[in-house]
């Protein structure tokens, strides 16, 4: 009967915040996978952080493989913060507005631009 009732509890809150897997793609302009790359995933919006609990990550920070993918295992549904940050390229900031069990995001880093002087 205990385990019944842990299960029943596991379920409702597994439905009062669905989770996504998300697949972060990076490459450069040539279409070439862009590896070592600082990924942040933070969970911005949605369901409120008092529900979600502890227990949840809600932020993530990794670093891209070979193939210039990032694997991000479960975070809430809503709206999320990808940010991008790899030498030789500008740094990347996006939201996005998450509602499916699992999404691959593909981002195109763009080289640095030209700095200008006033002087």
């Amino acid at each position: 009967m205990v385990s019944a009732l842990l299960l029943t509890g596991l379920a409702a809150s597994a439905l009062a915040a669905p989770m996504t897997k998300i697949n972060i793609v990076l490459k450069n302009q040539a279409g070439k996978p862009v590896d070592r790359a600082s990924v942040v995933v933070r969970f911005v919006q949605g369901h409120s952080i008092v529900k979600l609990g502890k227990a949840i990550r809600t932020t993530f920070e990794l670093r891209s493989n070979q193939e210039g993918e990032a694997r991000i295992p479960s975070i809430p549904q809503g709206k999320i913060l990808v940010q991008i940050i790899a030498k030789g390229y500008q740094t990347f900031g996006e939201t996005y507005d998450i509602s499916e069990a699992e999404k691959t995001i593909e981002i195109t880093l763009n080289p640095p631009q030209q700095q200008y002087t006033a002087h």
